[in-house]
């Protein structure tokens, strides 16, 4: 790696990212500085600044803040190798599953899909007894010295090696969530969401944690979903709900959108439609003709035009036909003068289409706004049945014939969240897959609106127990016993399912072929979590490449990922079978020193060339066009 960048190549992956303050810092005043961040009583005492001693100010803090903070900085050590047999559509589809830790995969998504993803979910573990949840990642001291913390106490490390080794401990569940969040973050977009499902034993907690990532002030709804409506009679009080807690990236720049309301009636009709009707003042009293005086003026209502409804024409000018002068009323309660929701602009322009005069049973004269929505907002609590944990295993149980996966979500629950939080081309991100519900939501989405959503799948080749009925399911069907054998064999049941009701659909007497729906995308790239090759020393001191079976096709897509120019969901066009691939006019090349100089020529002069640098050599064919290429790691 340092040869290519002595020899003066632009290598890729390997871009300095240090901070200078922060080294200035650590050099010149070292008690500023602890475990990685700054303590700011001890920079404002190096200031002389005054110091309230009283104050120790208000947030959370947990064993292995600062550790779990360098995780989410740290580069990942792995890679990514293409799975075609677990694959379906490759050649067509947009969609992608990602095996492995999903710290790893996060940080390998965040090349591309940095500030892309419209909507993420998760359903992480929620830290109960039942599931003896215990901190996964790396820990030990030289992990710690690794990341930066050589200067942590042993009775720091003491208290992280007993948080992160107990059973159901807060502090390493938090540690365990704080990089992965963060990186969530990151990979959302500036009108993205994120809905995550908790319960009771970790629900406070995430709330402060995200608080601290996404903001405060982002913080959109705590949603509660009746997921146990037949509750055990078993402690004080029958625990029938969950939680989904909602953060916006940025909460004025957020896009949701309204659920349909299926059950809404409407009482009136005119020539565009159906419509109920709600008056045009703004009954909040913070909206005032104090502070909104362009919001307060007169209609004019032609009193001979009533109909069967009560409905009068209107006008903004007064004239010998529109004599009624019409006001926004006063509040009742304090006698505030209301202001209308609309300006004059707006009002003259609907005037007698959406907005008319109405004579109510007081005998008092409005104008009122004809509401024609067939949609609402969403509430923030979940009641229907169609939620409950028992639909999502009877889908499951549907799908596979057997009870294959403990509690998983409903459907209904994903199309939901999926609807408030996306459009019909947005890209989903849920990264603990699980039983694959998300991707079963945004495929049947598709399928019964025509959109065009794509999804990310992120789920760890976590082993089944042997005496679960999932570990029999995979060994009688020839599949690894692991839950992502389980996510992925879900797409594919789903996949297959939906593709039948389309058909069985299209296929009905007196279908007209402009009627006929087409299948959405049900097909997914599947990418195994391999280790990336690593430079050593070996026992003569010299420095070498670790060996890695990657095949040329994973190598060509882990520098797509890498450079993050091309969705890495596109197939790579061959140039050179097992070297030379290109997507549009980027060209990736992979072992380079199998090509000839005319495949070099040729790509530089068609567009720009990137270089796998672990099956590069310094050859005097590639010393001839380093100006022209870049170097990937």
């Amino acid at each position: 790696m340092n040869d290519f960048i002595q020899a003066g190549y632009t290598v890729v992956g390997t871009e300095n990212n240090e901070n200078k303050l922060l080294s200035f810092l650590k050099e010149n005043y070292p008690n500023v500085i602890r475990d990685t961040e700054i303590n700011i009583e001890e920079l404002k005492a190096v200031l002389g600044l005054p110091i309230d001693e009283k104050v120790n100010g208000y947030g959370l803090n947990f064993v292995g803040r600062n550790f779990a903070r360098a995780k989410y900085a740290q580069k990942t050590e792995k890679e990514l190798r293409l799975n075609t047999t677990l694959s379906k559509n490759i050649d067509t589809t947009g969609n992608l599953v990602l095996k492995g830790d999903n710290l790893d995969s996060l940080k390998i998504l965040k090349n591309h899909y940095s500030g892309k993803i419209k909507c993420i979910y998760i359903d992480p573990p929620y830290n109960t007894k039942s599931e003896e949840f215990v901190y996964p990642d790396k820990f030990d001291k030289e992990e710690t010295e690794v990341l930066g913390l050589a200067n942590l106490s042993e009775s720091d490390f003491a208290r992280m090696d007993f948080s992160f080794k107990t059973k159901q401990s807060h502090n390493g569940w938090l540690a365990f969530m704080y990089p992965r969040l963060l990186l969530a973050r990151d990979l959302l977009s500036k009108e993205g969401v994120i809905f995550i499902s908790i319960d009771d034993n970790e629900q406070a907690n995430l709330k402060l944690l995200c608080d601290d990532i996404f903001g405060e002030e982002n913080f959109s709804s705590s949603i509660i979903i009746n997921s146990t409506p037949n509750a055990r009679n078993y402690g004080h009080v029958a625990k029938m709900h969950e939680y989904c807690l909602m953060y916006c990236k940025d909460l004025y720049s957020t896009e949701t959108y309204e659920l349909v309301d299926e059950k809404r009636t409407f009482k009136y009709s005119d020539s565009v439609g159906e419509f109920n009707i709600h008056p045009l003042y703004n009954s909040d009293e913070s909206f005032h003709i104090g502070n909104r005086k362009n919001l307060y003026y007169p209609f004019y209502i032609d009193i001979n035009s009533g109909d069967k409804d009560n409905f009068y024409k209107i006008s903004l000018e007064k004239n010998e036909v529109y004599t009624k002068e019409v006001y926004p009323p006063l509040s009742s309660k304090n006698k505030i003068q209301f202001v209308w929701r609309w300006g004059k602009e707006k009002a003259s322009k609907n005037l007698n289409i959406e907005i008319t005069g109405y004579l109510t049973e007081e005998n008092e004269f409005r104008i009122v706004r004809k509401m024609r929505h067939t949609s609402k907002i969403a509430r923030s609590i979940f009641q229907d049945s169609s939620f409950s944990g028992r639909k999502g295993t009877a889908e499951v149980e549907g799908l596979f014939e057997n009870k294959v996966f403990d509690y998983p979500k409903p459907l209904q629950l994903l199309k939901t969240v999926l609807n408030i939080g996306a459009e019909e081309n947005d890209i989903i991100l849920d990264f603990f897959a699980g039983s694959g519900t998300t991707g079963h939501a945004v495929m049947q989405l598709n399928a019964e609106d025509g959109g065009n959503r794509k999804f990310i799948l992120c789920q760890l080749d976590e082993p089944i127990k042997k005496d679960k009925p999932a570990y029999k399911f995979c060994i009688d069907n020839n599949l690894p016993p692991v839950i992502s054998s389980i996510t992925i064999e879900r797409l594919k049941r789903a996949g297959e399912k939906i593709a039948k009701e389309i058909e069985e659909d299209n296929s009905k007497n007196g279908m007209f072929e402009e009627h006929k729906k087409q299948a959405p995308d049900l097909g997914y790239t599947v990418f195994d979590s391999t280790e990336a090759p690593k430079l050593k020393v070996d026992d003569k001191g010299q420095i070498a490449i670790t060996e890695n079976d990657t095949d040329a096709m994973s190598r060509i897509y882990n520098m797509i990922f890498t450079v993050g120019l091309d969705e890495p969901t596109q197939v790579p066009e061959e140039v050179v079978k097992d070297c030379i691939y290109k997507i549009g006019n980027h060209y990736y090349i992979t072992n380079s020193q199998k090509i000839t100089s005319d495949d070099y020529s040729s790509a530089i002069k068609n567009g720009k060339v990137f270089i796998d640098g672990w099956t590069a050599s310094l050859n005097g064919t590639l010393q001839n066009y380093k100006e022209d290429v870049k170097i990937v790691f």
